[in-house]
């Protein structure tokens, strides 16, 4: 065996995309989400609708060769990867004095989460346009932004789950965003009343959409045909 990579603090996470071809094999990419569970790694599967993938999988681990393990077992199961997301858990450096249960919660999450069927995955960063540079703001400033976009969030508490991972180093964004929702049309509230904080309108970079349901990795591929 390698030698461990871990994170000092939190877990690593990976987004993987991938397209179902008629060459998967079923229970192999079973097999890989089971082997991939022994180690305790937390796996999330989902369908996505669209043409940017058929099946989503998002993985949680305290090792990172435990995540490239299971990226390789499901290549090698038949899934042609198509997109990819690389990020860690973190506590946002707005977000120091929260409580502990909270603080928990954010650098060790439980997926999946009960309730919550609906997926939806975006890369975002913050711009550095002129006169919309969010590096040029001082601290006080980004953290009175934050807060007005936080508050707008807390207003959907009970019907999003929403996971933020920080990316920046280890992707081409700076933030990873998961969200986990009651119905499909609260993504879509959440996302929309959003925007219109100046955190977002004036400084947010956002990109690729992945839209999908969450369920068990049986059903799932039963439902892609697998």
């Amino acid at each position: 065996m390698v030698e461990g990579v871990s994170p000092s603090i939190g877990l690593g996470v990976l987004h993987l995309f991938f397209h179902v071809g008629p060459d998967v094999q079923g229970e192999a990419v079973l097999g890989a989400i089971k082997d991939a569970q022994a180690e305790q790694v937390q796996v999330v599967t989902a369908a996505i609708l669209g043409h940017k993938a058929d099946l989503a999988v998002m993985a949680l681990a305290d090792e990172q060769w435990k995540l490239r393990r299971l990226q390789s077992a499901l290549v090698a199961a038949g899934l042609t990867l198509s997109e990819s997301y690389v990020s860690l858990t973190e506590l946002s450096e707005y977000a120091q004095g929260v409580p502990e249960a909270m603080r928990q919660a954010r650098l060790y999450p439980q997926l999946p989460i009960p309730d919550k069927p609906v997926f939806c995955f975006y890369p975002m960063s913050k711009a550095r346009n002129v006169g919309a540079n969010w590096y040029e703001l001082d601290y006080e400033r980004r953290k009175e932004l934050m807060y007005e976009h936080g508050a707008s969030g807390r207003k959907f508490a009970g019907r999003v789950i929403q996971l933020i991972t920080g990316s920046t180093g280890l992707d081409e964004y700076e933030w990873g965003v998961t969200l986990f929702a009651d119905v499909p049309d609260t993504i879509k509230e959440i996302v929309y009343t959003m925007r219109y904080d100046v955190a977002s309108a004036q400084y947010g970079v956002f990109g690729p959409f992945y839209f999908g349901m969450v369920d068990a990795p049986e059903q799932v591929l039963s439902e892609l045909g697998v």
